[in-house]
């Protein structure tokens, strides 16, 4: 060995031992700070990978049209009739469908070993989870939005008016973010991004299908029509409806907002479980 390299490779690990010793500990981050450093993280993948929005932005267009003009004359007697019908109820499945994005990223991040990263930082240890809810919910927003975009252009006109339909908007993103808890619950409990997504559409498709969302309860069976009644679905599809006509239901909006905050306060700290022990 040349002692001439080991006497500048001591010098130089000196050099830098003084260097960090000499220079103030940087202050650690804060959890609100964390939180949304970690949203972000979400929003740059949209970013590099615009695909992951063809979910909140093509697919929301497609149902609209297909059951507006496939559906519409049959079920409400004309197309425009039914627009103003379906359309809270088209806001209220795109941006439930688009919850079940939340447990497949997860779910990514685990397998690939992300998370595993993320835990040898030194930061409020759910600030990861946390950040990627809220950048998953910026989604909401842009389903939601797409949505009622798409529905003035082809006719719908809300009677509440612009603050109407963005009240419509913002209880449908709450509930989400309340929703979005059970499926990191699958997506931290199932193997595969795969698995995660075929699962949550399993429990999420019928129990959009058996809603108020599509068909006026009235005129289903008297069994599938109390089941319809109480759909935690159906009572946020009526609380939007009347927000986007201008006159708020009351027990339908405290009603989804309890129901939000239950699957919260029910969901996330499993989640936070799972999620410390995976």
């Amino acid at each position: 060995m040349n002692p001439t390299t080991t006497t500048a490779g001591g010098a130089d690990t000196a050099a830098v031992r003084r260097a960090i010793a000499s220079t103030e500990r940087p202050p650690r981050p804060g959890r609100l700070s964390t939180a949304l450093t970690f949203g972000w993280r979400g929003m740059l993948k949209v970013k590099h990978v615009p695909e992951q929005l063809v979910d909140v932005t093509i697919t929301p267009v497609m149902f609209v049209l297909m059951f507006t003009y496939l559906f519409g004359g049959a079920i409400a007697g004309s197309t425009s009739a039914y627009l103003q019908y379906i359309l809270p109820g088209m806001l209220v499945m795109s941006v439930l469908f688009t919850t079940v994005y939340s447990g497949i990223s997860l779910n990514t991040d685990l397998t690939k070993g992300v998370v595993d990263r993320f835990r040898s930082l030194p930061i409020w240890r759910p600030a990861p989870l946390l950040g990627s809810l809220l950048g998953d919910s910026v989604r909401y927003v842009v389903a939601g939005t797409v949505i009622i975009v798409l529905g003035v252009a082809l006719g719908y006109r809300p009677e509440g008016g612009a603050v109407g339909a963005l009240a419509a908007l913002a209880l449908v993103v709450v509930f989400s973010f309340g929703l979005s808890w059970v499926f990191s619950v699958l997506g931290l409990l199932l193997r595969s991004p795969n698995a995660v997504m075929n699962s949550g559409f399993m429990a999420i498709f019928p129990l959009t299908f058996l809603s108020n969302v599509f068909v006026d309860p009235t005129t289903l069976p008297g069994p599938l029509e109390a089941f319809v009644d109480v759909n935690p679905i159906s009572i946020l599809a009526t609380a939007s409806r009347s927000l986007m006509q201008g006159q708020p239901d009351g027990t339908a909006i405290v009603v989804s907002l309890a129901v939000a905050a239950g699957l919260a306060a029910v969901f996330l700290p499993i989640t936070t479980r799972l999620y410390r022990s995976r």
